[in-house]
């Protein structure tokens, strides 16, 4: 089930191509929520965007974006696209480190997308009906295909 992310794929949705347009430094941001499992052929839609960022980043989406609250952590938001973009300085709960996961992210397409561990985790944490359904495809794609082990011919003690 793994599968080699494609950046061309992804740019054929109109909320990554809209994040791209906004041309922010790709090092102050990570996309979260169900989105890189767009990035990683694991959903063929999402509905929405979730962006968690830092420095210049976070400061322009606090001037330019709409405010709002968070609907799980009932932290501040900026809305973009009629809110279907969110940022946020922060994930869910306090236990999230922003930067970590903005440094640890996976760049694929030039931007950041979080990992598919740390995306497992989240919906873990939340655990909506319409969670579970990813939960098993990023376990399985976790995974990796089953490999069998070489075969030794010939080699082995006489």
């Amino acid at each position: 089930m793994t599968t080699v992310p494609d950046p061309n794929r992804l740019f054929r949705n109109r909320l990554i191509r809209e994040l791209v347009a906004m041309d922010l430094d790709p090092d102050q941001f990570v996309v979260f929520g169900s989105a890189p499992l767009l990035a990683h052929g694991l959903r063929t839609t999402i509905r929405d965007l979730d962006v968690v960022a830092r420095g210049d980043v976070l400061a322009w989406a606090k001037r330019a974006g709409t405010p709002a609250v968070g609907a799980y952590s009932g932290d501040p938001v900026w809305q973009f696209g009629r809110g279907r973009i969110q940022f946020s300085a922060g994930w869910i709960t306090p236990h999230w480190n922003a930067g970590e996961l903005i440094d640890g992210a996976e760049v694929i397409g030039g931007l950041r997308w979080a990992r598919p561990a740390d995306v497992l985790r989240y919906k873990r944490e939340l655990l909506r009906p319409k969670d579970l359904a990813d939960i098993a495809k990023i376990r399985a794609y976790l995974r990796g295909p089953v490999r069998k082990p070489p075969q030794l011919i010939g080699h082995g003690p006489t």
